[in-house]
């Protein structure tokens, strides 16, 4: 982060300073334990906790300045409200560097691929800064804008969309250069009503486009190709460039493979080809590849550097399509950070694709933001499962059990469809029975919880 002054962080946000003298911000936190010299301890009201309350140990630790809306002891910025504030600030920021230097902000929105994207580009774009882990609504995004400082050259930002207007608040905060739009699915479709409200929302990301920027569409997707067209009536001399299997998409993937979940294929843009061999699992990567080698050769990388780079870019979120060998000889495959019915189906054939050693086991919790279609998106995967002939399937909590029952009434009985209603008991259920060279599948909604068994298969501390 560049440095900053106390009044100056005051006069961004249109807050009260209150300090006896003015102090320098070097970085910003919003967790008391990360605080040190410098910082702008950022004091939220959650619904369990008040940020408040932790602000002695903020300015024990070492910090500079709090932003807060009631006041504290000790050097503060006083506004009504922090969050609001904060987005404020963020908006300033990123004015201010871009008057300093050559920066390119690169937004990305999807129903599904978001953060495997932006990890993508954290790997192939130089100079470049990503959000940590999955940083997307109005907090989040504002903290990876405060981590730029003039050197930085790439912004990549991650946009979440739960309600109508999100889009626009963050594109507000920081208007895009380029505009990724991946997918238009079922996440978050509780907070829509409609497949079609939820594509008009995420077309909202291309209206916040600066003048001469670059939308990047997916030309498989059929909401959200025709936003192309929302750019040419923007009349800011703005430009598309797609990407997908379309025969006319500017960045076309052909010949494609799968080798262990793995997805191969040739790249072509402007009469060049390339080859990609993706080292993430999973064939729907090929949607989030594309955008990446797209995006980079609009920053200026060519087809093949872009493609290389992309084919070696590893998982950095945790809980995304991980696959590791364990000790034992067991393989698990570990997404569940999110779920939708998309992803869902796709984490299906993946690991259908991968588990050609032994036997294959999907364990999947509920998927969460679905509104009315919940019910019949949960019984839709449950008839994939035993379709694709996975071997076992085990749904887990009561959210998820109309997989269950749908796998059952699909013809799936026995032990190869079954319910438990904790994650005890699913841990219970693999113990008894994976062996070596077997294959375990762990997808749900973060909320849900089940990404915890995903860490005790794995072995990894609390």
């Amino acid at each position: 982060m560049r440095v900053l002054t106390a009044q100056w962080v005051a006069n961004a946000v249109g807050g009260e300073l209150v300090a006896d003298v003015d102090v320098a911000v070097t970085s910003v936190v919003k967790d008391s334990r990360l605080a040190g010299p410098g910082a702008l301890y950022v004091a939220f009201v959650g619904e369990r906790v008040d940020g408040h309350a932790f602000a002695p140990q903020a300015f024990e630790a070492g910090a500079a300045l709090a932003l807060v809306s009631q006041p504290v002891a000790g050097p503060h910025v006083l506004v009504d409200d922090v969050v609001a504030a904060l987005g404020r600030l963020a908006k300033g920021y990123l004015a201010l560097l871009r008057t300093e230097g050559d920066l390119t902000v690169i937004g990305i929105t999807g129903s599904n691929g978001k953060t495997t994207t932006k990890d993508l580009l954290a790997q192939v774009l130089p100079d470049v800064v990503a959000p940590e882990g999955s940083f997307n609504n109005e907090i989040g995004l504002p903290m990876t804008v405060l981590r730029a400082d003039s050197s930085t050259r790439h912004l990549v930002l991650e946009m979440g969309a739960s309600a109508p207007g999100d889009l626009a608040y963050l594109t507000d905060i920081a208007p895009l250069d380029i505009a990724v739009v991946l997918t238009v699915g079922s996440a978050h479709l509780g907070g829509y009503g409609s497949p079609e409200a939820l594509a008009e929302e995420k077309a909202t990301l291309v209206d916040g486009l600066v003048a001469g920027g670059v939308a990047v569409l997916n030309a498989d997707d059929a909401r959200v190709a025709p936003m192309a067209a929302r750019v040419a009536l923007a009349g800011k001399g703005q430009h598309v460039d797609t990407f997908g299997t379309a025969p006319d998409a500017t960045v076309r993937a052909s010949g494609l493979s799968v080798e262990r979940g793995r997805a191969h294929f040739d790249v072509t843009a402007d009469g060049a080809t390339a080859r990609a061999e993706l080292t993430l699992v999973g064939e729907h990567h090929v949607t989030n590849a594309l955008a990446s080698i797209a995006v980079a050769r609009r920053c200026g990388l060519d087809l093949a550097r872009a493609s290389a780079l992309t084919s070696a870019a590893r998982p950095l979120s945790p809980h995304r399509m991980a696959l590791t060998e364990r000790a034992d000889g067991v393989w698990i495959l570990d997404d569940s950070y999110n779920a939708s019915p998309e992803s869902m189906r796709a984490a299906l054939r993946a690991l259908k694709d991968i588990g050609t050693t032994g036997r294959t086991f999907a364990v999947v919790g509920e998927m969460r933001e679905m509104g009315q279609s919940s019910r019949a998106g949960h019984e839709e995967i449950g008839l994939t499962a035993v379709r694709l002939r996975i071997d076992h399937l085990l749904a887990v909590g009561q959210g998820a059990r109309p997989v269950y029952v749908s796998a059952v009434r699909e013809g799936s009985w026995g032990d190869e469809a079954a319910y438990v209603a904790t994650i005890d008991e699913a841990r219970a259920y693999l113990d008894e029975r994976v062996a070596r060279g077997d294959t375990v599948l762990i997808k749900a909604s973060h909320g849900s919880g089940l990404w915890k068994l995903a860490d005790e298969l794995l072995g990894v501390d609390a």
